[in-house]
């Protein structure tokens, strides 16, 4: 397969060479004019697939649902693929220990079913259940399921997930979490913070056991702080600490999107969606684990009546153009948040357009500032974004 276009990172016209069979780049070369490319063109972009490491839903699939199928995944998937994200992390989040091991069930066994779903989910997040319970910091988590780390109960989740849990998100404060957090890092495990009310003392201690990056900073958090001594400046501060944030608008004001990103620097940001079940689909009451949320217009997800944010409608490439314009970051830079970033933060192989580099990429245009994706390639075999 020949794919042509602008290389993200050096602008220049390029041949990019895929094995459909191995799903690698075999060569990334000047463009050969008596070749005509399988997708792409001269004037289109050509980037590594996104890659999204917080997704609780998309397309009206929850990932919630303990009876969630094959087919439902392969939906999520399929329509994550069309927006440029050819891969993503299957968030659980905070529940009962029993609905949380049906959840990682129910997943493992559409990626053992179908191998082209467990090329695309590299794995779990798990957010929760060692979370605050505070009223802000605890966000939508159901407060009556939320509990002290439990390294028991979490062998248990990992063994249902078929060993795939990559990140946990947990509040550094929680009684005995600093061993919690050393226990999952000596297991391979990623450790983020987020829904915490944690002191800056407490941030660093996580830090030195092994905590490695906040999780959606600036969300899950009380509406009212001290305006030095709090965790979001405590974090921000933190150079050990990389962070996630959700660009969509709604999460995080656009002025504060280009603070958060000048303060951690482009190095250290990496982008998410923390998309949920209504993302992708028009307004409406949709189900999401034990409750009802609803899209409104303009992608906001909230609590029915309230004003409540309940996870997320964007998707990652409006996530990428929002911080172009916001933050004053290059185009380059911003892909490069939302996918060579989180790829290594997890221990993924990077995701860069090279001779013998997964063949995971996307195809784009710039047009008025925003990213239209019209191909995306992932495991060998092209997928277009037309439904």
């Amino acid at each position: 397969m020949l794919i042509r276009g602008q290389h993200i990172a050096t602008g220049q016209v390029v041949d990019v060479l895929v094995n459909d069979a191995s799903g690698l780049i075999t060569d990334v070369a000047p463009p050969d004019p008596a070749r005509t490319p399988d997708a792409g063109n001269s004037g289109l972009l050509i980037a590594p697939g996104l890659l999204d490491i917080h997704i609780n839903g998309f397309a009206a699939v929850d990932f919630q649902n303990p009876a969630l199928t094959a087919d439902d995944l392969g939906r999520a998937t399929l329509e994550q693929l069309r927006h440029g994200t050819t891969q993503y992390l299957v968030t659980i989040v905070s529940e009962t220990r029993d609905r949380m091991i049906a959840c990682f069930r129910a997943v493992s066994r559409a990626l053992d079913r179908r191998p082209e779903l467990a090329r695309a989910v590299p794995g779990f997040h798990v957010e929760g259940p060692y979370l605050s319970a505070e009223e802000g910091p605890r966000g939508a988590h159901l407060r009556e399921v939320l509990r002290a780390p439990s390294w028991e109960e979490f062998q248990q989740f990992q063994e249902a997930a078929g060993g795939r849990i990559r990140l946990i998100t947990v509040a550094p404060e929680l009684p005995g979490m600093t061993r919690f957090i050393e226990q999952a890092t000596a297991s391979g495990v990623v450790v983020g913070m987020g829904h915490t009310a944690a002191s800056a003392q407490q941030i660093a201690d996580a830090v030195a056991a092994g905590a490695t990056v906040s999780t959606h900073l600036g969300n899950g958090s009380h509406a009212v702080l001290p305006r030095h001594a709090n965790y979001i400046q405590a974090q921000l501060a933190e150079d050990r600490l990389k962070a996630t944030f959700i660009a969509d608008g709604h999460h995080l004001p656009p002025y504060v999107v280009k603070n958060f990103i000048r303060a951690k620097g482009v190095a250290r940001s990496i982008l998410v969606t923390d998309a949920v079940p209504p993302a992708g689909m028009p307004p409406g009451i949709y189900r999401y684990g034990r409750v009802e949320v609803e899209a409104k217009p303009g992608g906001l997800i909230c609590l029915p009546g309230t004003p409540y944010l309940f996870g997320a409608a964007t998707t990652l490439e409006k996530c990428v153009s929002n911080v172009v314009a916001w933050a004053g970051v290059s185009l380059a830079d911003a892909v490069t948040m939302a996918t060579d970033h989180p790829a290594r933060l997890l221990g993924l192989a990077p995701r860069v357009l090279e001779k013998g580099a997964p063949a995971d990429l996307i195809v784009f245009a710039w047009e008025d500032g925003q990213i239209r994706v019209t191909d995306a390639v992932a495991g060998g075999k092209r997928f277009s974004s037309t439904p």
